[in-house]
């Protein structure tokens, strides 16, 4: 190995991180357990946690409800690797899966009466088609649920 490898090897840490859980403040718990339960298939225990497969959400409640504060939208970037510059809503959450569960997943939720903040829509950067769709929970929070493949040239 080279002595740059060897020295950028040495430097990073080995420790492996565990699962990560995003925290939530909302304005009604018992309301957005609900959400989470009845519309997004989430389970829901008595410590907050709204979990359904690697997605895991701790739900509490805010004190006030201008503690709620759903992210605005970023700045449009010019860096990033493809010709893509940046989302056009603020995201809360992202949510990547399969390809071909996706369009069953958005009508599940549509289904149980969930919120679909941003319809399901194709889109392509840097080789790759996508599928993204917004929903929103009670409080506003923006779940961006997206899908990416190879870009198939016909």
């Amino acid at each position: 190995m080279s002595e740059q490898v060897l020295e950028e090897e040495k430097g990073k840490s080995r420790v492996k991180l565990g699962k990560t859980i995003q925290v939530r403040l909302v304005s009604d718990l018992v309301k957005s357990q609900a959400y989470y339960r009845d519309c997004l298939g989430f389970s829901i225990d008595d410590w907050g946690h709204a979990e359904r497969d690697e997605v895991c959400f701790i739900l509490q409640q805010a004190v006030s409800g201008e503690d709620v504060k759903p992210n605005a939208v970023s700045a449009k970037r010019h860096s990033y690797p493809t010709e893509w510059e940046g989302p056009d809503y603020g995201w809360d959450t992202y949510i990547h899966m399969g390809w071909e569960e996706f369009d069953e997943y958005v009508e599940e939720v549509r289904t149980r009466g969930g919120m679909i903040g941003v319809e399901a829509f194709i889109g392509e950067h840097g080789g790759w088609e996508f599928k993204n769709a917004h929903l929103h929970d009670p409080d506003q929070y923006n779940i961006v649920l997206g899908a990416m493949r190879k870009k198939v040239y016909t």
